[in-house]
This record gives C-alpha cells, structure tokens and sequence, in this order.
C-alpha cells in the first residue's frame, strides 16, 4: 500500500495519506483590478446608486481612491487608477441605453461590496 501511495504521490496524484493544496488566483483586467478596496457602508452606498443611476456609484468610488482607498493595482499611480475608475462609469453610463450598462453597474457595484467584505475579514497586516 505504501509503495501504490508513494507512485500515486510522485505522479502528482493525491492520496489518502497526504493531500494536494492547489492555488487558484483569478486574472483581472485593469478596469476590475482598479476597484477601490472601501469601507463597507460606502461600498453599499456606491452599490445602490449604481443599482439606480449605473455608474454613479462607480464615480464616486473613483474619488475614494484619491482619497487612499487601496486597489489591485499597486503599480499604477493614483491618478491614473483614478481616470480607470472613471473611465468605468462613463462606459457603463454610455452602454445603459442598451441595458448592458446597467447590468455592468449592478455587478460592478456588487464587485464593489464583496472587496469590501474582504477588507473587513482582512487583518491589518494584510492591508
């Protein structure tokens, strides 16, 4: 049996005896990656006036980057996570004429609202 578990194992297979931890990171694009970490009443704000108005809420998440909020984008100048941000809520303001715009802000604001839970669940040495 040791010997069937140890050729499972070096094939890459899991066992009983021993487990697999796999790793999984999604890949964002740099207008998902520049969504502001926000406290989590702000992000429910931006949630609703998205939900109601697209892409106000996104506009206004845009300004708590300036005012330190963090992204997934920590190579990138402020600034110009700023414009991405912006940049957002004029395409979801454009395409809500069709709908799609509308759904875009309705996730975008729950996207929004999931960042922020993670920051509330994050210690502080993780921020």
């Amino acid at each position: 049996m040791d010997q069937k578990d140890t050729e499972m194992n070096e094939k890459g297979v899991s066992s009983s005896t021993s487990g697999v931890v796999v790793q999984v990171r999604e890949k964002k694009g740099a207008l998902r990656a520049a969504i502001p970490y926000m406290p989590f009443p702000v992000a429910v704000i931006c949630l609703f006036l998205n939900t109601f108005v697209p892409g106000l809420g996104t506009f206004v998440s845009a300004f708590t980057v300036l005012c330190g909020a963090r992204t997934d984008l920590p190579d990138r100048h402020m600034c110009c996570v700023f414009w991405l941000n912006i940049a957002a809520a004029f395409i979801q303001i454009i395409t809500a004429i069709v709908m799609v715009g509308w759904i875009m802000s309705i996730f975008w604001g729950m996207d929004m609202v999931i960042l922020a839970s993670y920051r509330e669940q994050a210690t502080p040495q993780q921020l």
